[in-house]
């Protein structure tokens, strides 16, 4: 080595920071290309005794070098957190793997029990998984309760070695009576898919111990959301969950949802730039309502979320005494929107709480608020259906574990009478009438969990209504039955049949196949009877009020009813 490097390497090393068990290099740029250039270092790791913590981020290790500091690893068996992110900065990927091994075999023979390990911003793939699965499995992280892989571009089949290497390390020390009890994961920007998600979800819901699950830009749509909403619902102790910047759309938000119903410690929530969309959001909304009982920081920026669902989520965060941050930027709210939901939460007391809007992407122009997202939709079931195919009967049955389906659903249940069956195929208010005590059977045609069928039967149903008294008795006393029903489960169920049914009225953008009906007075005017009623709660007379004030102009056909449910669901919500 040239007396240059010697000197300029002494002095890199006179600033290393030791105490409290630590021995710190962090951020000296070092550049340690083989066993002669790591010589010091590796004497001060001899030297130091129970050392506990050593720092290696910023700097860059040579094989070699790794080889002279992982021999004096060897018999420092106290040693408890590796902070080792930023380490092999411009050496080859090749290198990465090998170097690996090293240090981490010479954790093994010392016997030492880790805590931590960040091997975070080191872009060695899934070959540098490989390198880090026999630690990963040994004795020594049975007591690993930090786990940083950030930015490590790991791929799907790193994740699914890094998931595989968890579980096994989960088996051994379950069968040694103290199970691995992980409770930080850090895993952003892998690029792990919904392969890689998938692989470490049923690892997550193994293990049930996370406290913190970070996520962030992996490319995971609503299949790889589906899978990980199941695992967090067994991880009851969750703090942190941040998946910002995946793609969620309907089909990954609603199961997330009601997984969120199951955490009772969940602090912070972070779903920007995740296409969580209105229905989403909604839905969202419904959990506030009714759990997250500590929630502190909601992040819902850049999701395509309109400006009555945003109002929506405004007035579910008007209880949550801990909350301190609401960030609903870069939505589609326009200038208008923005307007209201500042003066929303002004009314609240809470506007300090609301982050800027100062990236709002403008209201939604009015020939694209057609109840159908058909060209977003299709291209995010492009994008992933070469990769969901075999996924699609999992997700089916997290969905109905979930208990909301997301799909269209037969219009008539199999097992109903013939009478039933004809009806709804072809309803007339006749048929109605005919069906005399029959019609109590109509509401086992419709259930929360089926919210599409159910807005679908609805509709049908108040279609019917006139003046004529026989015909309004029979058409209110089913509506009420079956929205009694439905309206009698969880805020979150509620809430996905209501935002269904303003789908199919066209007062809410919606996503997939969902078609609008062809609305006529009678619809509504058993909706006015309806919000009336005991059984309809105020918030969901709220949601329907918030949508309709904002987007009333599509009911303009059906005249003075609309005027008619509008001044209802104002009194409600005055109530």
């Amino acid at each position: 080595m040239a007396s240059d490097d010697i000197a300029q390497l002494a002095d890199a090393l006179s600033k290393t920071h030791v105490g409290d068990g630590e021995l710190s290099y962090k951020g000296l740029g070092l550049k340690l290309d083989n066993a002669e250039s790591a010589e010091q270092l590796a004497q001060d790791i001899k030297q130091y005794q129970g050392l506990r913590a050593l720092r290696l981020e910023g700097n860059t290790l040579g094989v070699e070098a790794a080889q002279a500091i992982a021999k004096a690893l060897e018999n420092k068996d106290m040693l408890q957190r590796c902070y080792w992110s930023d380490m092999f900065t411009g050496r080859l990927r090749s290198e990465i793997p090998p170097a690996l091994r090293s240090m981490g075999s010479a954790i093994l023979s010392a016997g030492a029990r880790l805590t931590e390990l960040d091997l975070s911003d080191n872009a060695f793939g899934p070959d540098g998984v490989k390198g880090i699965e026999q630690l990963l499995k040994s004795p020594s992280c049975h007591t690993l309760r930090e786990l940083k892989l950030n930015n490590c571009g790991m791929g799907i089949d790193g994740g699914k070695i890094l998931a595989e290497a968890l579980i096994e390390c989960h088996r051994q020390s379950s069968s040694l009576g103290a199970p691995l009890r992980l409770r930080v994961f850090i895993a952003g920007r892998n690029r792990l898919e919904n392969e890689g998600a998938g692989a470490l979800a049923k690892a997550f819901q193994l293990m049930g111990s996370l406290e913190e699950i970070h996520m962030p830009q992996n490319g995971i749509n609503y299949s790889g959301v589906m899978a990980l909403a199941s695992a967090i619902r067994h991880n009851p102790e969750l703090r942190v969950l941040n998946l910002n910047d995946n793609t969620f759309t309907k089909k990954g938000s609603l199961p997330m949802a009601q997984a969120l119903r199951h955490l009772r410690n969940i602090q912070v929530i972070n779903f920007g730039d995740c296409l969580v969309r209105s229905e989403g959001a909604v839905a969202l909304a419904a959990v506030l309502r009714e759990g997250l009982p500590i929630l502190k920081e909601l992040n819902l920026s850049f999701g395509e979320i309109t400006e009555a669902a945003a109002l929506v989520v405004a007035q579910a965060v008007a209880d949550k005494a801990d909350m301190e941050k609401l960030d609903l930027n870069g939505n589609c709210l326009g200038e208008e929107g923005c307007e209201a939901l500042r003066e929303a939460m002004e009314n609240m007391n809470k506007g300090d709480m609301l982050e800027s809007l100062s990236d709002d992407e403008g209201d939604e122009d009015d020939e694209d608020d057609s109840g159908n997202d058909d060209d977003d939709d299709d291209d995010d079931d492009d994008d992933v259906s070469d990769d969901c195919n075999e996924e699609n009967e999992e997700g089916s049955e997290i969905a109905k574990e979930n208990g909301i389906t997301t799909n269209g659903n037969s219009p008539v249940s199999p097992n109903s009478p013939a009478e039933i069956t004809s009806f709804l195929s072809c309803p007339s208010a006749e048929q109605l009438l005919q069906l005399g005590e029959l019609r109590t059977d109509l509401q086992q045609e419709v259930d929360a969990s089926e919210p599409q069928k159910a807005a679908d039967v609805i509709l049908k149903i108040s279609s019917l209504y006139s003046e004529d008294p026989e015909t309004k008795t029979a058409v209110l006393d089913t509506i009420d039955a079956m929205l009694r029903k439905l309206l009698s489960g969880s805020t979150l169920q509620s809430y996905c049949f209501l935002s269904t049914l303003l789908v199919m009225m066209g007062l809410l953008k919606g996503e997939g196949k969902t078609k609008k009906a062809l609305l006529v007075p009678g619809q509504l005017l058993c909706l006015e009877h309806a919000v009336q009623q005991e059984y309809f709660p105020k918030h969901d007379a709220s949601l329907l009020h918030i949508f309709l004030s904002r987007n009333g102009g599509v009911l303009k056909s059906c005249g003075s009813a609309r005027e008619r449910l509008s001044s209802a669901l104002e009194r409600r919500c005055q109530d």
